[in-house]
């Protein structure tokens, strides 16, 4: 694998005088169908939204992990255990993901598959009189591992039928819809019934919370399912060890300095996960707000999403991946100040402005997308789940390693540090785009895995 290959660009078609008959039959069958699949992976998305506003991580699961347990260092687990089910699996299933024929299928299975925990919970909670049970933060952290193991799995898949189904040129277009249009029905939908059910006492809303999560996880399977894909031909899947992933990954980290210097960019950029869980924490302990104020937060974090879906999606789709990354890292570096600031004497009712905190926390999983993107712009299509795994195995080494000193740090000195830590690292990454590669100039540079 270099960056210097002379290979075609990445998901550039196949010369016509070198493409076989089969080839370009399946490339047919792909143009063909590709306005129903876009259609198809938006309603999957937007669904997916929709559920995920009801857990979202920044604000519900962490006020009802504070509800059943409440120290700082297992609020600071949550974004370990996120990033360790979102980077380990995908990781050891990339070449079966890579190799499999109908690629939408494990999409859909991994979609269905999410509803799961959620199920369980709702179910859990609702049995219990007494709420406060010392087994319950033990078994709500294993499911909640359980939940990111699989939705890890279905980012792989999502990443990677998007990058056989959609050209690279609509792939913004379709995070811009998804986003714009998944926003405004998830925040309908929260409004609606996420907002009087956390009014309920004694977190007792979190059984119809959890529940309405699980439905629409099992939907969004059901509309996966309805991609058209020409099934890919039938090569037997080697057996592995873990070692061997992690090997695998670390060769296209060494050998593609391209892909390279995007993941050093993910990993200070992710570093804002640490912060996660604290920022509901910050505005209830030090603003003194209350559960119902949950629910601007989130209506704020989730429009926020869908604008700059569309934003940078458009960015991305006439510039490049490489600007809208820039971009969205700088001003995600802004956060922890923003919400420092409004939690400090300096401004007068910041419990009424705090929202704004959750505003610039929308450029997250925009961010990671599209930096998802970019990757798949490094590699030909068959390669895409080892470079989709392997970056978001990048995305996983910070949170891993420091996310749960950061909880304690939160606990043993004044938050305002730890917070400003971050900005910085964020800060770093921002300028560290300059040195990213853009690839849809780099011609015959383009970067192409070697070897399997």
């Amino acid at each position: 694998m270099s960056s210097t290959s002379t290979a075609p660009p990445a998901d550039s078609p196949a010369p016509a005088e070198t493409e076989t008959e089969a080839q370009r039959t399946r490339r047919e069958g792909i143009e063909e169908h590709e306005a129903r699949n876009l259609i198809v992976l938006a309603l999957h998305q937007i669904t997916l939204r929709i559920g995920w506003i009801f857990k979202t991580e920044s604000v519900i699961m962490p006020a009802f992990l504070d509800i059943i347990a409440g120290a700082g260092w297992i609020r600071g687990i949550l974004p370990t255990l996120n990033r360790l089910g979102q980077s380990v699996p995908p990781l050891i299933f990339a070449d079966r993901m890579r190799h499999a024929r109908v690629k939408s299928r494990v999409l859909m299975a991994t979609s269905l598959s999410m509803a799961v925990p959620f199920l369980m919970l709702s179910v859990i909670w609702n049995s219990l009189e007494v709420k406060q049970q010392p087994w319950l933060p033990p078994l709500f952290l294993v499911l909640y591992l359980i939940f990111f193991s699989v939705t890890g799995l279905n980012q792989l898949a999502y990443g990677t039928v998007q990058g056989k189904l959609i050209q690279v040129q609509h792939r913004g277009r379709l995070m811009g819809v998804a986003g714009v249009v998944g926003s405004i029905a998830a925040v309908t939908a929260a409004w609606f019934m996420l907002k009087p059910w956390l009014g309920l006492p004694n977190g007792e809303g979190f059984t119809y919370v959890f529940a309405f999560n699980g439905i629409a996880f099992l939907i969004a399977g059901l509309i996966a399912s309805t991609c058209r894909e020409p099934a890919d031909e039938h090569v037997e899947v080697p057996r592995r060890r873990l070692r061997d992933h992690v090997i695998r990954a670390w060769q296209v980290y060494r050998g593609d300095r391209t892909f390279r210097q995007a993941a050093h960019v993910a990993m200070l950029f992710i570093t804002i996960m640490f912060l996660f869980p604290h920022f509901q924490w910050l505005g209830r302990e030090k603003l003194g707000s209350s559960l119902q104020d949950l629910i601007y937060w989130v209506v704020a974090q989730n429009i926020s999403v869908g604008v700059f879906s569309s934003l940078l999606g458009m960015v991305a789709d006439r510039r490049g991946n490489r600007l809208a990354v820039r971009i969205a890292v700088f001003l995600t570096s802004l956060t922890p100040v923003v919400a420092i600031l409004l939690a400090s004497p300096l401004v007068e009712d910041g419990r009424r402005w705090f929202w704004l905190t959750f505003v610039l926390l929308g450029l997250v999983p925009v961010t990671m997308k599209t930096i998802l993107n970019y990757t798949l712009e490094l590699a030909d299509e068959t390669h895409h789940p080892r470079y989709l795994s392997t970056m978001t195995f990048c995305f996983a080494i910070p949170p891993l390693v420091f996310s749960a000193a950061f909880g304690s740090l939160i606990d043993l000195m004044p938050y305002q540090y730890p917070f400003l830590m971050v900005t910085g690292l964020i800060a770093l990454g921002g300028l560290l785009t300059f040195r990213m590669a853009e690839p849809r100039h780099m011609s015959a540079e383009a970067s192409t895995m070697v070897g399997d």
